[in-house]
């Protein structure tokens, strides 16, 4: 008898050897999850990840050594998997897992698929792909010393979208150095080679070693102080923004990226640029004014301060402000991120909690537990909701004296809009609103859809996806209550459909005027959900009522907040395109 089935047990480890795996990513927790994998028994294994490996993450994806820096985090993660137990089968795809070759049907192959992921977007993906094809999914995330380990499965277990999740402003490091979809991710690397030019070099998480063979292509640059203060600018300026893109791309890093990014070449740039009639900080730059200010805010802090080499960034700071600024978005520029103004530049905050490998390690080692758990669940009447658990990683003892915190596993939400299938409320200012701004701001990236339809009762406005209709793209551009089936207006029901992901859901939409201050700070605001009641409780009194005395009653005319109920059916079908 071999030490696993000793361990385990014949049975558990006949199913163990038989059961196909899917991991998606190959990252922090999906390094040590692969070796766990692979060392637990697990033969039939199949890793996607669209990631290539940066020096970064050398320090704690062990897989990974300095000769793979620019290869495929799957690919190599394989081969070097495959070391500790050759008699597995390892399939790695270079991928992103929201492509259609990842479908339901695809996901149906799978026992048991686990998410080692760093987005939310991404998990929400794969969460509604495991629920239409009726796969558990063992989801894991860490953050610094705090990490969390679930199992969902469909109609027993709360979703991934079950409850909200809070928007920390904690962001991987992989994404703000090789990848950044996102302002913030510009603002946050920013803020980065601000401590890499000024402050404690080596404590930027872009330093380098210089003795390294494939550092940057900045970094020579970087370390080149004893250089005139302006040509010293115009140094970095095209390290960071040419030299550094244009080689990752020779290298063909960002060959799976949607958008290809594109290097700014300084000697282009029309400098300096025409001076902008009344100028206020509310306005976007221009790539010249970007670069411009980029180069201006290097030399002015290298040449009025004196304690370069030990600056930390303040946000009240105006140099170090100019310098974040036009560092972002010329970053944006680079990656074809929409840019912003130095006001909201300063107003989004960003805060990096470093990757730890422990917390890593111990994640990856809890999910692979779950997974024994439900491959026992098939030769026993209990199911996945009364035999795994929703496990917390502490960073200290509780007041139980535990680091380990297991909780039952909650029941579906039924209001959940992505297993349950509710009706959300849609508050936006429909003749302000494009469709596009729809698609783009609620449909894709707040409700987590890939390849929307939209539909206003019988009539298809919009759609993508295999065999989407191309002539509907002009409705993108029309206000919503131009679009054809009469428009979008207050109280219409929109029904969006996502069929990659087996997702329907309907929107109820309420025109809705934005207050004055949150039209200043972003171009377009809406309230979806939760949102819209509690906005509607906070601008209706509540009475409040306080007894004094026996006879006596004040009323306290006190904001309060209720609930509205969300029942109404969602349809699942195609519509009529028009």
């Amino acid at each position: 008898m071999s030490f696993l089935a000793a361990a385990l047990g014949d049975d558990l480890t006949l199913k163990i050897h038989a059961a196909k795996i899917l991991v998606v990513g190959a990252g922090g927790i999906g390094c040590e999850l692969l070796k766990n994998l692979v060392l637990s028994g697990f033969e039939n294994i199949t890793i996607v990840d669209l990631d290539t490996i940066d020096v970064s993450n050398l320090n704690r994806q062990f897989l990974f050594r300095s000769q793979h820096v620019g290869m495929s985090k799957a690919i190599v993660a394989r081969e070097v998997a495959l070391q500790f137990n050759p008699k597995a089968t390892i399939t790695a795809h270079h991928e992103n897992i929201k492509t259609s070759r990842y479908s339901i049907e695809y996901f149906e192959q799978f026992a048991l698929v686990l998410n080692a992921l760093d987005n939310v977007d991404a998990r929400k993906h794969v969460n509604r792909l495991c629920l239409a094809a009726n796969v558990p999914l063992i989801e894991s995330g860490t953050t610094g010393y705090l990490g969390q380990v679930s199992v969902i499965q469909k109609g027993t277990t709360e979703c991934y979208e079950c409850t909200e999740k809070a928007t920390a402003k904690v962001y991987p490091i992989c994404t703000i150095r090789s990848t950044p979809d996102k302002m913030v991710h510009c603002i946050v690397w920013a803020k980065e080679c601000y401590k890499l030019l000024f402050g404690k070099t080596a404590d930027s998480m872009l330093y380098e070693d210089p003795a390294n063979e494939d550092k940057s292509a900045f970094m020579d640059q970087v370390l080149a102080r004893d250089l005139p203060p302006a040509e010293y600018a115009r140094g970095v300026f095209r390290g960071l923004f040419e030299d550094e893109i244009q080689k990752k791309l020779d290298i063909k890093t960002y060959k799976t990226a949607t958008k290809m990014p594109q290097p700014i070449v300084l000697a282009n740039l029309a400098l300096p640029p025409a001076p902008v009639a009344n100028w206020n900080d509310r306005m976007v730059w221009s790539l010249e004014a970007a670069a411009q200010a980029f180069l201006d805010a290097v030399a002015a802090i290298l040449g009025s301060n004196d304690d370069v080499g030990s600056l930390e960034f303040d946000k009240d700071d105006v140099l170090a402000m100019l310098f974040v600024a036009a560092a972002a978005n010329l970053r944006a520029h680079v990656f074809q991120i929409p840019t912003e103004s130095l006001f909201a530049c300063k107003g989004i905050a960003g805060n990096i909690i470093p990757a730890i490998a422990t917390t890593n390690a111990i994640v990856a080692g809890l999910q692979v537990l779950e997974a024994f758990k439900i491959l026992r669940l098939a030769a026993k009447s209990a199911s996945v909701a009364e035999t795994c658990k929703y496990t917390y990683c502490n960073r200290s003892w509780d007041g139980r004296g535990v680091l380990l915190n297991p909780v039952a596993l909650s029941a579906p939400n039924p209001k959940c809009f992505v297993c349950s299938r509710q009706v959300l409320d849609l508050a936006l200012l429909v003749k302000g609103t494009t469709l596009q701004q729809l698609v783009d701001h609620v449909l894709k990236k707040r409700m987590g859809m890939n390849a929307p339809t939209v539909s206003i009762g019988a009539n298809t406005i919009y759609e993508e996806g295999e065999d989407a209709e191309e002539s509907l793209r002009v409705n993108l551009a029309k206000r919503l209550d131009e679009l054809p089936g009469g428009g979008i207006h207050h109280d219409t029901v929109l029904t969006v459909e996502d069929f990659s992901q087996d997702f329907n859901s309907s929107l109820c939409i309420k025109d809705w005027v934005p207050p004055a201050k949150a039209e200043e700070e972003a171009s377009f605001n809406f309230l979806l959900g939760p949102e819209w009641a509690k906005w509607k409780a906070d601008q209706e009194p509540k009475a409040d009522v306080t007894m004094h005395d026996d006879d006596d009653i004040v009323v306290d005319d006190t904001p309060g907040k209720r609930k509205t109920p969300s029942d109404m059916p969602s349809p699942a079908h195609k519509r009529a395109k028009h």
